[in-house]
């Protein structure tokens, strides 16, 4: 059992029979007398992917959820899903259309991902913060641009479209922010 006093980002709760996964916690404490602190917290849901916000009192006691994270590497798609390994027991993991979708435009194969299991069943697979990959399709360098200058349009070899700078050029490996899907820089 936790205590909101054990609440901080990234730490995995129960609530309602499902992995929550905090992602943001605020205290208040009231001027009143006698008035409880309270906690508020913003958490995902790992099985259905929906972002809510939920405020408890001071001391509230909560499950912490049977979940792990272990290494894993994506292996190919399957059409619309995706299918992975975690490294530690050489088991596969199917993920569905609607999840998969959201990190496929990261994932070449071989990539490491850290998979999340909950009750031995895989519910989520994080790619790398920053993933190398090569641009496919861009317009031509542009003569005398700077890194601050204009951007142009770019597909990556996994489909992504993104802005980059204008003095990149098709074949270049670059670094993507996959938490925004933004351009970092040369690989």
């Amino acid at each position: 059992m936790l205590t909101t006093s054990d609440f901080k980002k990234g730490l995995v709760i129960q609530l309602d029979s499902a992995p929550c996964l905090l992602i943001d916690i605020t205290v208040q404490s009231p001027s009143a007398r006698g008035a409880n602190t309270m906690v508020k917290t913003r958490y995902r849901n790992l099985l259905t992917g929906q972002v809510l916000d939920r405020t408890f009192r001071s001391g509230d006691k909560v499950d912490e959820a049977d979940y792990e994270r272990h290494k894993g590497q994506f292996l190919y798609a399957d059409g619309s899903n995706g299918v992975f390994m975690d490294l530690e027991t050489f088991e596969q993991f199917e993920m569905e259309e609607e999840a998969f979708a959201t990190i496929s435009p990261y994932l070449i194969e071989g990539a490491e991902v850290t998979l999340g299991l909950f009750q031995g069943r895989m519910v989520v697979a994080e790619p790398q913060m920053v993933v190398e990959l090569t641009v496919t399709d861009t317009a031509p360098v542009i003569k005398h641009a700077t890194a601050t200058s204009e951007t142009k349009d770019a597909v990556l070899e996994t489909g992504l479209k993104l802005k980059v700078p204008p003095y990149l050029e098709n074949g270049v490996k670059i670094k993507v922010d996959t938490r925004d899907g933004r351009f970092l820089s040369r690989a």
